[in-house]
């Protein structure tokens, strides 16, 4: 029998969807980082040049990617809301990018505590930390200018436009180690090359990776429907959840 996932497209089915999904990924996500923060903290062995303190890299580097890919996908919703005016899109956007930004304040905030052992400093113009630093404004600018606006149709059109301007960000964070040198270390895990790290700090990471992917979808939809009762309040299906006290 087949899905009609377009259904899910409107604000009430989604919001059913959605409550049913996140039991699901909170229990997959916890999981996941118990498993990967015993890895990495307990199974996988010291460096032979950084020595434990390595081990922020287990939080660093999952945190550091989440911040570029969350905000990819936060562009993507938002520009589909933009183009084609769709209400639930848009609100993916809104809900995305608080879990966006925690994810790049922490990156920024473990990248400093790894590098006062690494370099001696808690912070450098580096041209890596200064564009994740940008990219953390840049979420605060999406919010902020979201909140600065009543109306939620405007405010939408208003944050896709940072949200789209902001992706070209994203290239530079990403290549800035190879397009300027910066003290930055260069990237361990590569499409194109073998992995530069033991095969068990991988794991760990690559399970750390995975549990803050499954933590934001949780977060996220969470969000979402908070989101969609708000904006939907007045409807006749919200109205009939909290006649029956649904949530």
């Amino acid at each position: 029998m087949a899905i009609n996932w377009y259904k899910y497209a409107a604000p009430a089915s989604f919001y059913s969807l959605a409550g049913k999904m996140i039991p699901f990924f909170t229990i997959i996500a916890f999981g996941l980082l118990v498993a990967g923060l015993y890895i990495g903290f307990f199974v996988a062995p010291t460096d032979f040049q950084q020595g434990e303190a390595y081990r922020i890299i287990f939080i660093h580097v999952p945190a550091a990617w989440m911040s570029m890919f969350l905000y990819v996908v936060m562009a993507f919703w938002a520009g589909i809301g933009l183009a084609f005016n769709t209400r639930l899109s848009s609100m993916m956007a809104t809900a995305i990018a608080p879990t966006g930004a925690l994810f790049t304040f922490l990156a920024l905030w473990t990248g400093s505590l790894w590098g006062k052992p690494m370099w001696g400093t808690w912070w450098v113009w580096d041209a890596r930390l200064t564009s994740e630093l940008i990219l953390l404004f840049l979420y605060i600018g999406f919010m902020s200018l979201q909140a600065a606006i009543d109306d939620p149709r405007r405010a939408d059109k208003a944050g896709a436009i940072i949200a789209l301007v902001g992706v070209i960000n994203i290239p530079i964070i990403y290549f800035s180690v190879q397009w300027w040198n910066t003290l930055h270390q260069g990237a361990s895990v590569s499409v194109t090359q073998a992995p530069t790290m033991a095969s068990t700090m991988l794991t760990g990471m690559m399970v750390m990776v995975f549990a803050s992917w499954m933590y934001a979808i949780a977060v996220i939809l969470k969000r979402v429907r908070v989101i969609i009762l708000e904006r939907e309040s007045n409807t006749a299906w919200v109205a009939e959840l909290r006649r029956k006290g649904a949530f």
